[in-house]
């Protein structure tokens, strides 16, 4: 893991330079948002393929939904809690419904917004998307992975939903084998006793306190799962096959997130000993983003714990 940290709407922001120089269909939309969004990063290099529409989300949806259709590859952005709350009804009428090629970007997702505090802290956006037939979700790592999900996204025929941070994270994918497949956990670290199934900024948190739980003892598999839609039923299959039990971790809902989608694998497939770490049917609050994750237990030192209590 590398001491550099970057915000995953950071790489979000690059990457849609990257692709906008290899695809000229490449538009993107805002919703009054570019700076936090970084998509003021496009807008600076192609102004005449960034559009701002203005606070109006739902709006917003539409007009891509509409773009799409003209040979357009549009990457929607915004808030998560605006681009799959307020614009839910939009993003599955007429994006998910007509199965239309609309990317989506949300940014600022889960309760490390930090003291934008309940309102803007969205603990819901994967239960939520879930359910739209047909649409993939991706919710990157790290800035290695969140730059691979774009392009990714990208080649994807259909809708897509990524989920971004604002709080910097580690660099974890920086080795030369690492590969991004949409739809294929990837297994960080082998172990025999319990697994570790993480998603977003968690994967990091997740390999700190495997660390401690080594110290202990214990032997611990960690695995990234980057795409929730669809999921890697393989990955979760094996590890529950070889492994005495598994725990979900997510800077989300344990209602309808990663926990829920793994939860869903086991019980047809595979029954098995399953404990969900995320947000616990509350809502957030204000306050620095480290505290707020310290708070909750969703840093490493949460992880660990909860893992001791109920391993």
């Amino acid at each position: 893991m590398s001491d550099i940290k970057i915000a995953t709407r950071d790489s979000y922001g690059n990457a849609l330079v990257e692709i906008g120089k290899e695809h000229d269909n490449v538009v993107v939309l805002d919703a009054d948002l570019a700076a936090a969004t970084k998509t003021g990063t496009f807008k600076k290099e192609f102004p005449e393929r960034h559009i701002d529409c203005g606070i109006a989300e739902s709006n917003m949806m539409g007009i891509a939904a509409g773009l799409s259709t003209c040979g357009k590859v549009p990457f929607a952005s915004t808030f998560a809690i605006f681009a799959a709350g307020r614009a839910f009804e939009q993003v599955r009428n007429s994006i998910g419904y007509p199965h239309l090629n609309v990317k989506i970007g949300a940014t600022h997702a889960g309760i490390s917004v930090g003291e934008d505090g309940a309102s803007h802290q969205c603990n819901e956006d994967i239960a939520l998307m879930r359910t739209i037939p047909g649409m993939t979700i991706i919710n990157p790592s790290d800035d290695i992975e969140a730059k691979a999900a774009v392009k990714a996204a990208y080649e994807i025929d259909g809708p897509v939903y990524m989920r971004f941070g604002r709080l910097a994270v580690p660099v974890i994918n920086d080795n030369a084998d690492y590969k991004f497949e949409v739809g294929k956990g990837v297994l960080l670290k082998d172990g025999s006793d319990i697994t570790i199934l993480a998603t977003g900024l968690e994967v990091g948190e997740s390999l700190k306190a495997a660390e401690k739980l080594e110290a202990d003892g214990v032997s611990v598999r960690v695995i990234n799962i980057h795409t929730i839609k669809p999921i890697d039923e393989d990955i979760i299959l094996k590890a529950a096959k070889e492994t005495k039990k598994l725990f979900t971790v997510e800077e989300h809902s344990i209602i309808g997130g990663l926990g829920s989608a793994v939860a869903e694998v086991l019980a047809e497939k595979a029954p098995s000993p399953l404990y969900r770490i995320g947000v616990r049917d509350t809502f957030g609050e204000s306050g620095p983003a480290v505290e707020l994750l310290h708070k909750y237990k969703l840093d490493a030192e949460g992880i660990y714990e909860q893992i001791k209590e109920n391993a």
